[in-house]
């Protein structure tokens, strides 16, 4: 048994009225440690609507609702965490406006120099990546597999993988000790839906 979870990423364009079902049969498929939110390009108003219909249904299945980017809103909405890029808000900004409970996580790309920085800084979880090509984002990295490995081994602050995970790619990040996988289109493209993707990543951890 892995310790490794699931860690679901929102499509980057979405209705939030027509994303709730396949919201909650990805929920109905099984453990889901985290949801977030990434909506690039929305307004602040569409962010706060997205939010406020979809925040409720993913805590009340026991999961942590992130907010990409925006740790004044993830503080409005109460969101449990936020999710800040390279590009976004500092950790150290981002840490003062959610408070000392919310999960603070950091992209780092595919550098562990990043990684230990935010880290020591008190970052909840570092993500590398991006592991295989991927839609959803044009990514800034290639990241290697080894570097969850290096860092799992010499870390306790826990790591997601994101890019282009599917349930066939999967297996080698979870071997290369990914504490979380940050899956979108691998889940909300599954053939066989979300839910059944939900219990296919399951079935690998």
């Amino acid at each position: 048994m892995s310790g490794c979870r699931l860690y679901l990423v929102s499509p980057p364009h979405l209705s939030a009225k027509n994303f709730i079902i396949p919201l909650r049969e990805a929920l109905d498929g099984g453990d889901v440690a985290s949801f977030q939110l990434r909506l690039k390009n929305a307004d602040d108003d569409a962010i706060r609507r997205a939010t406020d219909l979809l925040r409720p249904i993913v805590q009340a299945a026991g999961t942590a609702f992130i907010l990409n980017d925006r740790p004044d809103l993830a503080a409005e909405l109460g969101c449990d965490g936020v999710h800040v890029g390279q590009e976004d808000t500092s950790y150290a900004e981002a840490r003062k406006l959610v408070g000392p409970k919310a999960i603070v996580g950091v992209t780092c790309h595919d550098s562990r120099h990043l990684a230990m920085e935010a880290a020591e800084a008190g970052a909840d979880y570092v993500a590398f990546g991006a592991f295989f090509p991927t839609k959803t984002k044009e990514p800034k990295t290639q990241a290697d597999p080894e570097i969850l490995r290096a860092w799992s081994e010499s870390t306790v602050v826990p790591c997601v993988a994101i890019g282009g995970i599917t349930v066939q790619n999967a297996p080698i990040l979870i071997e290369a000790g990914a504490d979380f996988l940050a899956v979108a289109a691998g889940v909300w493209e599954y053939p066989d839906g979300p839910e059944a993707a939900v219990k296919a990543f399951n079935s690998l951890f």
